[in-house]
């Protein structure tokens, strides 16, 4: 049977990069895993070469447990990483604490306490708005600290901003944990490789995405200090993040990560997001507040261009009462299309 093709394949959005499809080297690797029979759930010779691949690029201790989802991954690292009356220090932007419908306090029934970040990121001070009452038997012990890499606003950290949160979380008893949803685009932004961000200044568990970068599903929970986590494998289980097929997801992150693509395919989002930004910046009735750093652009536009902007193009409103917008580019947004979305965002403000 033939399956009718139900979309335009040209059609492209600004909405999010979760709306890519998959990158046709990740598609060429998950046909070349086809075929035959390999050990399941996790005992295949792909995701025993996904170890190898990964240790490449954290390091040589660095064991790698691929996941289904994002939500997933924070859900399983978190648990790996507190006991049921400890919490997680994150900003309030948090992808955990605002978009995972409560997974990291419904499933794994972990406290997350919050702290308002103008930009996204945490800093020690910041930090230490909620790291305290360790000893108090009343309240959530504080244990890990969450930061996002990038962070759900669209800023990078520098690796020593990283390496000061970590100095500082660990010199507290606390570990320090990354959401890497987004961590090719900020290496590509700042021209650092994947460990100066991560392994090189303390993180301790991180997780890496993939869904994002033009894989066709799954994450990766990263451990780097193995005294940070326990019952990895029991957990990931028992949180429903354990699959089957195991190869199909560990062969789309060699085909990403055992070359350069996952660089290229976020520095080629970045420089799309740098383009639309370049052409649109200077527009009159359009405000860009938050810094763009990576491959998201927060915008503030009249209500009715928003609304006669949407019919053209597929995009979110970020917040409502401010009129903020966003706007994401992904690893197949071409030049062309920022030029034509760039265009109706001029057209509709000169509309009024």
């Amino acid at each position: 049977m033939t399956v009718e093709r139900r979309h335009d394949p040209d059609a492209r959005g600004f909405a999010s990069d979760n709306y890519a499809g998959v990158h046709p080297e990740v598609l060429e690797a998950i046909a070349r895993a086809n075929g035959g029979h390999q050990v399941s759930y996790g005992g295949d010779v792909y995701t025993e070469r996904l170890q190898e691949v990964m240790r490449g690029h954290f390091g040589p201790t660095a064991r790698t447990f691929p996941v289904f989802n994002g939500t997933g991954a924070n859900v399983v690292a978190l648990q790996a990483m507190l006991a049921r009356w400890e919490a997680v220090v994150c900003a309030q932007s948090a992808h955990i604490n605002v978009d995972e419908c409560g997974a990291p306090e419904k499933v794994a029934g972990i406290k997350l306490l919050t702290v308002p970040a103008w930009d996204g990121k945490l800093t020690p001070e910041l930090i230490d708005r909620q790291a305290w009452g360790f000893d108090d038997e009343h309240r959530a012990k504080p244990k890990v600290v969450s930061i996002a890499q990038s962070t759900e606003l669209g800023t990078c950290y520098t690796p020593d901003e990283i390496r000061a949160i970590c100095d500082h979380a660990h010199s507290l008893g606390m570990l320090v944990y990354l959401d890497g949803a987004r961590l090719a685009n900020a290496a590509a932004s700042l021209g650092v490789p994947l460990r100066a961000m991560t392994t090189d200044v303390g993180v301790d568990v991180l997780s890496y995405g993939g869904t994002k970068s033009g894989l066709m599903f799954g994450e990766a929970v990263i451990v780097l200090n193995e005294d940070a986590v326990r019952g990895m494998e029991h957990i990931r289980k028992a949180s429903m993040q354990l699959g089957s097929k195991m190869r199909f997801v560990s062969v789309q992150f060699e085909a990403l990560l055992g070359s350069d693509l996952w660089l290229l395919s976020a520095a080629r989002s970045n420089a799309m997001t740098r383009r639309l930004y370049d052409a649109v910046r200077d527009l009159p009735g359009l405000k860009i507040d938050r810094p763009v750093q990576a491959n998201q652009i927060f915008a503030v536009l009249p209500p009715e261009v928003t609304e006669r902007l949407q019919k053209r193009f597929r995009f979110y409103v970020w917040d409502e009462q401010a009129g903020e917008v966003r706007w994401m580019t992904s690893f197949d947004t071409t030049e062309a299309d920022v030029d034509a979305f760039a265009a109706a965002i001029a057209e509709e403000l000169d509309a009024g």
